[in-house]
């Protein structure tokens, strides 16, 4: 009986634990087995999938999106998503002095508690920051202050960010940015809303010092900032190259703020070379770097007429010939294949045809006005030479009336002809020289008219497509070619840097130029050059006379002075 009652007791045992777990047979212990290890593996699976960060679909609120796609990606502590704190008031003392103890009761018991203690350290802790629109709170401005951003965090908002509609900057302030997280950065861009036009990038310094990658050709950022990176004359250099060069030139970028970095005078040398032939910056900032005298007349020497190197004078020339073939292919004359020499006799024989043809017409006016009377009849040929007359020397009368766009598309074609057939000395030479001087001014005034009135900087990009600043009009001096200058840069920022009264001298030749160049010239007619010119802090004394000359020269283009004259013209 002993051994009978041990097997009871031992089989109560066993089954409790299987009883437990499965409400089914307890014999068929294989089947439960395999059963228990099926639901050990399948709760793990479970967890992953809601998990994965590619399979959420972010809802524009970058507060639940960013939290959301943390979590799921591993991370346990990571920064809140908290609105910029705006400056507090100034204070202003009350009238009644009863106000003054209760405020300092309450100031000493909340300094006394525990929750203002942690509330003070909260500030350092990291987080993003943003500022929103006012209207529909949606996020306009995204700043990262002193935390490390790493490569998970960037691809994390490659996924929340580009729901933000009306996203316009990002601020990165000593977030230990490096060269490839960098790059990663630069790809997160071209995903993000079209309003993404600033970026700030102040206090990450990088080996490789490739900011210049910010600059591409397909880059929508229109504001930089570049501040305290410890940029040298190396980096300055990628960033002048990435200025302009002489096939390829930023059109998107229009303010630059290198202040705080270690640019010396080879760096602005470079950064003058950029500024050559980009025609789209507006505002530049070197402010407190190492520039002396060198780099300064090299980028005074920029903003008045310069020299064209040898390489700038041939790409000029590739470029009039690019210019001649496409006028040539635009113009009717060269659609038939095999033609263009007869046209060109044709179009000669027309202009010398009509020049006949209107000293006739004189010569009935002077001598033949008493016989006009007993020839009216003669329809054919006064309606031939009034037809002559309103379409234009280049066109014949059997071309006047069935076609009536031939009159503008001859205008167009007759602007390559009259260039390679001056050397015969014909009575047409006046007129060519007459219409290529117009067409040169419109174009030049067209060019200038986008810079001036309009009011985003889209327009000032399709302006510098179609005219390049070597196909500006040029002027020779002595076997050598000279161009304006670059007058679309409207401020630059020399503050607090190692200029004398040398480099003084090449910034006032600049100023007194572009005086009399705006003096000369209409502000509705285009970019007239600089209209703010920090120099104070340098090494020369403020009662300098180039200084002085340069202030009083500069105070009547200031917007600011600008705008007080018009105010009084209105009351």
């Amino acid at each position: 009986m002993s051994g009978e009652a041990s097997t009871p007791g031992a089989s109560p045992r066993a089954p409790r634990p299987g009883t437990q777990k499965s409400s089914g047979t307890v014999t068929k212990k294989g089947d439960r087995g395999a059963k228990e290890k099926q639901v050990l593996v399948l709760p793990p699976v479970g967890e992953e999938e809601p998990k994965n960060p590619e399979e959420y679909q972010c809802t524009g609120v970058l507060e639940t999106d960013f939290a959301e796609l943390c979590t799921r990606s591993g991370y346990t502590d990571f920064p809140k998503v908290v609105t910029r704190p705006r400056p507090h008031p100034a204070f202003v003392p009350s009238g009644s002095m009863s106000e003054k103890p209760a405020q300092d009761d309450q100031r000493l018991s909340a300094s006394c508690s525990l929750n203002s203690l942690e509330s003070k350290y909260v500030f350092f802790r990291p987080t993003i920051q943003v500022e929103l629109e006012p209207e529909d709170k949606g996020v306009k401005e995204i700043y990262i202050r002193g935390w490390r951003v790493e490569e998970r965090i960037l691809g994390i908002f490659s996924k929340c960010l580009p729901p933000l509609s009306q996203l316009q900057a990002i601020n990165l302030w000593k977030v230990g940015l490096t060269d490839k997280t960098l790059s990663t950065f630069i790809a997160l861009l071209p995903l993000c809303a079209p309003t993404l036009r600033k970026v700030s990038l102040e206090g990450n310094p990088l080996p490789e010092q490739s900011y210049h990658k910010l600059m591409a050709a397909d880059s929508p950022i229109a504001h930089l900032s570049l501040r305290n990176n410890n940029i040298d004359d190396h980096g300055a250099q990628l960033l002048g190259q990435a200025l302009s060069t002489l096939r390829s030139c930023n059109r998107t970028l229009v303010s630059l703020n290198l202040a705080f970095n270690h640019i010396g005078d080879a760096g602005a040398g470079y950064i003058a070379d950029g500024l050559r032939l980009n025609r789209a910056l507006l505002w530049l900032s070197l402010a407190h770097n190492r520039i002396q005298d060198q780099g300064a007349l090299k980028l005074a020497e920029v903003l008045r007429p310069f020299e064209l190197t040898h390489t700038e004078v041939v790409e000029r020339r590739r470029l009039l010939l690019e210019k001649g073939t496409q006028e040539r292919s635009r113009s009717p004359s060269s659609s038939r294949p095999g033609d263009s020499k007869t046209d060109r006799e044709k179009n000669l024989l027309l202009q010398v045809n009509s020049a006949a043809l209107t000293e006739k017409t004189d010569k009935t006016q002077t001598t033949k006005i008493p016989k006009g009377l007993s020839k009216k009849k003669e329809k054919s040929g006064g309606e031939s030479v009034r037809k002559e007359e309103k379409s234009g020397s280049g066109q014949s009368p059997t071309q006047g009336t069935p076609k009536k766009e031939d009159p503008a598309k001859s205008g167009k074609g007759k602007v390559t002809i009259p260039e390679q057939k001056t050397s015969k000395g014909k009575g047409p030479k006046t007129g060519s020289k007459e219409k290529r001087s117009f067409l040169l001014e419109s174009e030049h005034l067209g060019q200038s008219l986008a810079y001036s009135w309009s009011p985003k900087h889209q327009l000032v990009a399709e302006a510098t497509e179609t005219v390049n600043p070597l196909l500006e009009p040029v002027e020779h001096r002595n076997g050598k070619v000279f161009v304006p200058g670059n007058k679309v840069l409207l401020h630059l920022n020399l503050l607090r840097n190692r200029i004398t009264e040398v480099g003084l001298e090449g910034f006032l030749a600049t100023v007194q130029y572009q005086a009399q160049f705006s003096k000369s010239k209409s502000p509705s007619k285009g970019p007239v050059g600089l209209l703010r010119l920090s120099l104070a802090k340098n090494c020369f004394s403020p009662q300098c006379p180039a200084y002085t000359t340069i202030q009083e020269l500069m105070l009547p283009r200031a917007p600011v002075t600008k705008a007080k004259p018009r105010e009084e013209e209105t009351t």
